[in-house]
């Protein structure tokens, strides 16, 4: 029963095939059998799992089910959830337990979903390996001795070892397509404001966006039917309508144009990578998808601009952990000066330190205009090329990511190789695009992802697009060995 998708566990206890109850035990028994390994979640919640599992086969009992009731799911531990540790993988908030729940929680909680646990992530989602949580590496199952990606490492290793049918993630710079990529799952970025970031903890303001990582893109469409829509208590949440993300799935992709921006498959991309994201073109071409180069000559700009523009919104919104309201605090400050310096000094790991320096520097007096403002001037150009080749194609084509799992410690210390394996992720955030990562094939043994961009809200022409391919190919069908 582990290896079935969210689809067909819904129908498996919509036919009472299995309880709520005894599939909430089949995931914590694997957690527990192989959490040790992966180091993939912070908290378990054995004994919430199981009241809310119990809930839910009484709600299923009275008729009263929706699609994803009794369904276990993993939550990435930077959304607040009322009673349980939220540390988003700092120090910082080792001891911090959250007093309400994030929209996304509240809404998951509503639809009668099973919170099995918070899964490990970079610290406060500052990484792209899943290294710089305080509580140790996250190891991908398809080689341990890789990283699974970040800053949703966490969720992805748990999906992709079965630990959880599927998880939450949140993407700033790439940080769900990336980590679903290296670690052979779907993951779904969703528009700017289209899932409300109310309780989720800020990297980055203007960037970040919570989405679901699942085994298939179906499974992606249920949880965005789930998790999307207006919340008034996000400043930024899109008034828009939502859609019914599964009534599109099956629909043909017969005509549907698709630019392959010259840019993406040019230097710095590995060779078999390339190779197998052209392949998976091709399937779509087989599809009576129709395919033509397109540019987008900003893109080398994406990441200086995005390690401006991010590190200056993080150096602003963690300027609130300061060891006085709730968090770490130091030992026996001198003073104010000292609690402040001290709390922050030990509570912060080195690339949230690192992070807040660039982001002070870049908006302190005389700077901001040469680097802040010039990087959002970038990000009009970088938004402007997406706009003007959606005028010609329907969705835009490439890799998620420039190669496969890397090494654990193999990028740590040279932190510019670690940024620039974003290339083909951040400037989607920069834009406030939706982009999906779909597993395309394996290069020695390790999954590659192939990643589909869209023009805003049009998360149910990406799911449909996704869905095809999974349809004709089976590469999202493939689990790591060991965890069979």
């Amino acid at each position: 029963m582990h290896l079935s998708t969210l689809a067909q566990l819904s129908t498996a206890l919509e036919s009472k095939q299995i309880s709520s109850e005894e599939l909430t035990r089949l995931y914590l028994d694997r957690c527990n059998q192989f959490n040790d390994s992966l180091n993939c979640f912070i908290t378990i919640n054995k004994d919430i799992a199981l009241a809310q599992a119990k809930s839910a086969d009484k709600q299923r009992a009275a008729g009263n089910a929706l699609a994803l009731t009794g369904i276990p799911i993993a939550q990435k531990d930077i959304f607040c959830t009322k009673g349980i540790k939220t540390s988003c993988g700092s120090k910082m908030l080792d001891n911090f337990i959250a007093p309400y729940d994030a929209t996304v929680i509240e809404k998951m909680n509503l639809a009668g979903m099973v919170n099995i646990g918070k899964t490990n992530m970079d610290e406060f989602a500052m990484g792209s390996s899943n290294e710089t949580s305080f509580y140790g590496p996250v190891r991908n199952p398809w080689d341990k001795d890789t990283v699974p990606g970040g800053s949703s490492g966490g969720s992805a290793s748990a999906v992709a070892a079965r630990l959880s049918p599927a998880a939450t993630g949140t993407d700033t710079g790439g940080s769900i397509r990336q980590p679903a990529s290296l670690c052979g799952i779907t993951g779904l970025k969703p528009t700017y404001g289209r899932v409300s970031r109310y309780g989720m903890i800020a990297f980055a303001s203007s960037l970040d966006q919570g989405g679901p990582m699942t085994q298939t893109a179906e499974d992606a469409a249920l949880m965005m039917n789930v998790i999307a829509g207006f919340d008034e208590r996000d400043s930024t949440s899109a008034e828009h309508p939502v859609d019914d993300y599964t009534a599109n799935l099956n629909e043909s992709i017969e005509g549907l144009k698709i630019g392959l921006p010259k840019e993406y498959f040019g230097a710095g991309l590995d060779s078999n990578i390339a190779k197998i994201v052209e392949d998976g073109i091709k399937e779509l071409e087989k599809l009576g998808a129709v395919c033509k180069e397109i540019e987008l000559p900003n893109t080398q700009l994406s990441i200086p601009a995005y390690y401006v523009v991010a590190p200056a919104e993080c150096s602003s919104n963690l300027s609130r952990f300061d060891g006085v309201r709730f968090g770490y605090r130091c030992e026996d400050p001198k003073d104010l000066s000292d609690l402040y310096c001290r709390s922050r000094g030990e509570g912060f790991g080195k690339e949230v330190k690192r992070r807040i320096m660039i982001g002070a520097y870049v908006l302190s007096a005389g700077y901001y205009d040469a680097y802040y403002l010039k990087a959002q001037q970038i990000r009009h150009l970088i938004r402007d090329d997406f706009q003007n080749a959606f005028k010609n194609v329907d969705v835009i084509a490439g890799p998620t990511a420039t190669g496969t799992a890397f090494k654990l410690n193999e990028k740590i210390n040279d932190p510019i190789s670690m940024y620039l394996s974003d290339i083909y992720t951040v400037s989607v955030n920069l834009a406030g695009l939706p982009a999906i990562s779909v597993p395309a094939g394996f290069s020695n043994k390790l999954p590659v992802g192939m990643q589909l961009i869209g023009n805003y809200f049009e998360e149910s022409r990406l799911l449909n697009i996704a869905h095809r391919f999974q349809q004709a190919t089976d590469h999202h069908k493939a689990i790591p060995g060991g965890f069979e």
